[in-house]
């Protein structure tokens, strides 16, 4: 008897564990333009995808107010249908601005690769780049900070 109630303690757990690391997956900071913002980076950076599939990376300090674009390099690894796809990216003003633009379609794994300064290791960020709208949160699906 006592076997099987811890049996069924252990596995309440382990439901309950999986069921936070699936809501974590889910759950991250909202950007102030709309983006998905890069948690663990300093300073903080938001990814947006324009409309025309470029991508606008911004910074923000701490209390998410706008700051320049210093010594960060980023780079994004785009895993379409067509194939990978590399995005350098270049300074305009206080942002980075890709290069080139990401490929057509919906739905593919991105890697942004995130570098305080050019020597330094890089921090990958993982996600799929999905741009229909939450129901939920009426944000892009890639930057949906709901449960919806």
């Amino acid at each position: 008897m006592k076997t099987s109630i811890k049996l069924l303690t252990l596995a309440g757990l382990l439901c309950a564990g999986i069921l936070t690391l699936h809501a974590a997956d889910k759950k991250h900071l909202a950007g102030p333009k709309g983006g998905r913002l890069l948690e663990k980076t300093e300073p903080k950076a938001e990814f947006f995808l324009e409309k025309d599939h470029a991508v606008t990376i911004t910074f923000y300090d701490a209390a998410l107010k706008p700051v320049p674009a210093t010594t960060q390099a980023v780079t994004i690894i785009a895993d379409a249908k067509d194939g990978k796809k590399t995005v350098e990216f270049e300074k305009k003003g206080d942002v980075l601005v890709s290069k080139t633009k990401l490929p057509e379609g919906d739905g593919y794994n991105v890697v942004v690769q995130f570098k305080p300064t050019a020597e330094a290791k890089p921090q990958n960020f993982r996600f799929k780049l999905e741009t229909h709208t939450c129901g939920g949160c009426k944000r892009a699906e890639y930057s949906c900070t709901c449960d919806e």
